[in-house]
């Protein structure tokens, strides 16, 4: 169904200048100027209503409408700093894909596919909102540390709702990774891989009960070196000897882990 604009939607004027004329003059102004300031503004006034027509015809898709009439703000925002006047096109012609393909893009990144905590359901609205009141401030998106100021939340919260909210809207293992690649392989057959973590278990498990063997400055080196990752320079300082007796330790440490497991795992 086509999106009604309204007659002459593009021939509205604002004291005597088209929104062309009055896009051509924001240009040469510089962003913070109080003049820009209200050249914006009368632009978003101006062409208000047929946002308001645009959420209206996206209603009723499962999002709620006060959401929709902020993505088309939004998408208006976006066109009056994307719009050149000195390309001879009006500005309704760039103000409509503008505005439906942020709507668009609003429903493929927001619906929900994936069950999440009510609260964060219920906040998804509202984090929507401010991201983009802010985005219509600032020409940006916020970071975290400012959506939790905006929204009186704690950091952490923020962090998990953000990730919840990425749950909104799920891809299909079985699409190709591909479409435009005849037998291209699935998302499926592309996710995942051989964990090579696992050989690391039975290592890991044979070496528990040879630590018993070792003493207390036998571990602490062990630990220095393979878990902290220090030099054998930065081992003899911390322990207070030289590098060559530490290298004389650790190999001394090491022979006697071999062994114990040697032993271990030879069948009595």
């Amino acid at each position: 169904m086509p999106i009604e604009t309204g007659p002459a939607v593009d021939e509205k004027e604002v004291e005597g200048r088209s929104a062309e004329e009055l896009l051509e003059g924001l240009q040469a102004l510089p962003q913070d100027d109080p003049e820009a300031i209200r050249i914006q503004e009368e632009v978003l006034e101006l062409y208000r209503p047929l946002l308001y027509r645009i959420a209206r015809h996206y209603s009723g898709r499962g999002e709620p409408y006060e959401d929709l009439r902020q993505t088309a703000h939004l998408g208006l925002v976006k066109a009056v700093h994307g719009y050149n006047p000195h390309r001879g096109k009006k500005f309704i012609s760039y103000l409509l894909p503008t505005v439906t393909g942020e709507i668009k893009r609003h429903f493929r990144d927001h619906t929900w596919a994936v069950r999440v905590p009510r609260r964060h359901q219920e906040r998804r609205g509202r984090l929507h909102r401010v991201s983009i009141e802010f985005q219509q401030r600032h020409a940006r998106e916020p970071g975290i540390d400012e959506l939790a100021r905006e929204m009186d939340l704690p950091r952490a919260e923020v962090e998990e709702l953000l990730q919840a909210s990425e749950a909104y809207s799920t891809l299909s293992l079985d699409l190709p990774d591909h479409k435009d690649e005849e037998g291209s392989p699935t998302l499926e057959e592309r996710i995942g891989g051989e964990d090579d973590s696992y050989e690391l278990v039975l290592e890991r498990e044979s070496l528990r009960p040879a630590m018993c063997c070792l003493d207390d400055r036998e571990r602490v080196l062990l630990r220095l070196r393979f878990f902290e990752d220090l030099t054998q320079a930065q081992i003899a300082e911390e322990i207070g000897c030289s590098q060559m007796h530490v290298s004389r330790l650790l190999a001394a440490t090491l022979d006697k882990l071999r062994e114990r497991v040697d032993r271990d795992e030879t069948p009595s």
